[in-house]
């Protein structure tokens, strides 16, 4: 490997740890979370109760896959894209922890309290924010093993 090369083990970590991420993501956000809202026995206020749990606790997982991904990202820092990948993700996890969970969880309780508020975009944000995690994930963990891809058959040729 030479000097100015990204490590073939910290670009699998990257794309590791970018897929599990996905992967998560995609199994609450876009499966989960729709689902439960289609159980005909369940009260609305009891699915924005469990909601909330889960959301409260995936968000906690999100942040230490965050901090696992920035470590790796300190062993890709060469591969600018995923620089940058790394930074819109944990801006938009933080946009959503600290501003839009507080804000979906007030509307949550003013819903369980019998006294919903008016329409607000709060909720569609965060939902694209969700769809936009997504996509700079599979864009991030694609280019991290491609990049994998392209070390190992640099490698592989140089030694031939």
């Amino acid at each position: 490997m030479r000097e100015n090369e990204t490590s073939p083990a910290a670009l699998a970590a990257y794309g590791f740890i970018a897929l599990i991420w996905l992967g998560m993501v995609c199994g609450v956000s876009f499966l989960a979370t729709p689902v439960k809202f289609q159980a005909g026995s369940m009260s609305l206020p009891v699915a924005l109760e469990i909601g909330n749990v889960t959301f409260a606790a995936f968000s906690r997982v999100e942040w230490a896959l965050a901090v696992l991904l920035m470590m790796a990202t300190v062993f890709v820092y060469r591969r600018r894209m995923l620089l940058l990948a790394t930074a819109l993700l944990v801006v938009i996890l933080a946009v959503q922890s600290f501003w839009l969970l507080p804000v979906l969880d007030a509307r949550m309780a003013a819903v369980i309290a019998g006294s919903p508020l008016p329409a607000s975009m709060h909720h569609f944000i965060y939902a694209s924010g969700e769809g936009l995690k997504a996509l700079i994930l599979l864009g991030a963990s694609l280019c991290a093993l491609f990049g994998l891809v392209r070390s190992h058959r640099v490698s592989g040729a140089a030694q031939g």
